[in-house]
């Protein structure tokens, strides 16, 4: 098979869909790769390092895409990039389709087969393609929300861990999954006072025992969270319901509960938010202040972090970009039902239930359309 990298085109993404190591695994297997010049350059990943792994290195995106069975990319298709698919394509890289109507449609035009990295699942639920990026977004959280909690970024001035003679910031975290176990162990690093909000008493149990006194954790009503983020300093937007648009969890109302300076970091935006006052920013704008409350969105986090994250998200697209090259996509997503729960869009219609329910689109399972019978 061939297999197209394009370059990130999204503002100040810099990871790339495949590095050189993975490059040379797909053509040990006997397939193809095609690489946009300059796709890995800002990450020390040059053009050489890619010729070097059995890779041809073309010009511009448009000979990518008009050559490729297979896309492999990092971030959803922007709409000139979705211009550019066609039905007898592939497409793997994350979309999250949800809470945004304006991809959905693009794709659905193509007819591209798309697969989404988010709902790819595991044994027992979890999210193997997810779970990196989450790892990196919610350790960053900590990092970003510290930062903005500085008098000069809008903050309140406050020091996240305090010193001796002086509290610590207060963190709330609403969500204690994957990126909020990863913003728990950052922000009790920093010594931060840490209180996890889940709506999983097994969760709970789970994270009070990995952390003892350390983290105060407490199930998730409406009370709790209102009274926990109108007293904290920084608060940690970590909840995710699969392939399906984010709960608002915060209202507006509450902000103005909130003291002047706090931080909202909102690591759900690709999925819409779980803030109501929430809305995309970029690297290049990553806040912006509401009621006296500084808001960070920045869809794509782990793109500040590009060469951590493009080396942690290729361990877990690998195997799977091996299984979808060598079977051939259909026969791929036949055998692994894993890999199914990845397809949103195929042939025009969407396979991802939360996706059709989110945007009003019927729903088509995946089976009638991909199985040879069907």
């Amino acid at each position: 098979m061939r297999i197209g990298i394009p370059k990130e085109i999204k503002n100040h993404e810099y990871r790339v869909g495949m590095t050189p190591g993975s490059v040379r695994e797909l053509v040990a297997h006997g397939h193809q790769v095609v690489v946009q010049k300059t796709a890995g350059a800002a990450i020390g990943l040059d053009d050489d390092l890619y010729e070097a792994a059995g890779a041809e290195v073309v010009d511009g995106p448009e000979e990518v895409f008009a050559r490729a069975e297979l896309i492999v990319k990092v971030k959803e298709p922007q709409p000139d990039e979705c211009r550019l698919l066609r039905s007898d394509q592939v497409l793997f890289t994350y979309l999250h389709l949800a809470p945004d109507p304006r991809q959905t449609k693009l794709l659905l035009e193509s007819g591209v087969t798309a697969i989404a990295y988010e709902t790819v699942t595991g044994p027992g639920g979890h999210l193997p393609l997810l779970a990196p990026m989450s790892e990196v977004a919610g350790r960053m959280s900590i990092q970003a929300g510290a930062a903005c909690l500085e008098k000069s970024k809008g903050g309140a001035g406050l020091l996240l861990g305090g010193v001796p003679g002086v509290a610590p910031a207060r963190v709330a975290i609403l969500g204690g999954g994957v990126v909020g176990y990863n913003a728990a162990l950052m922000a009790i690093g920093l010594g931060a006072d840490v209180t996890v909000i889940d709506r999983s008493v097994d969760r709970l149990r789970h994270l009070d025992a990995l952390f003892g006194a350390r983290v105060r954790t407490l199930y998730s009503t409406a009370e709790t969270v209102e009274t926990s983020v109108t007293g904290a300093d920084l608060t940690i937007g970590a909840v995710l319901i699969p392939g399906a648009a984010a709960p608002k969890l915060v209202s507006r109302n509450m902000l103005t509960e909130m003291r002047p300076g706090s931080v909202l970091v909102d690591v759900s935006i690709d999925q819409g938010g779980c803030f109501e006052t929430s809305h995309p920013t970029t690297h290049t704008d990553p806040t912006y202040v509401v009621n006296e409350v500084v808001h960070y969105c920045v869809t794509n986090m782990p793109g500040a972090v590009a060469r951590t994250s493009a080396f942690a998200l290729n361990n877990a697209t690998l195997p799977f970009v091996l299984a979808l090259a060598g079977k051939g996509w259909r026969q791929a997503l036949l055998d692994d039902p894993h890999l199914r729960n990845g397809l949103n869009v195929h042939a025009g219609a969407v396979t991802c239930p939360p996706v059709a329910e989110a945007l009003g689109y019927p729903y088509v399972d995946a089976l009638t359309r991909l199985h040879p019978a069907g």
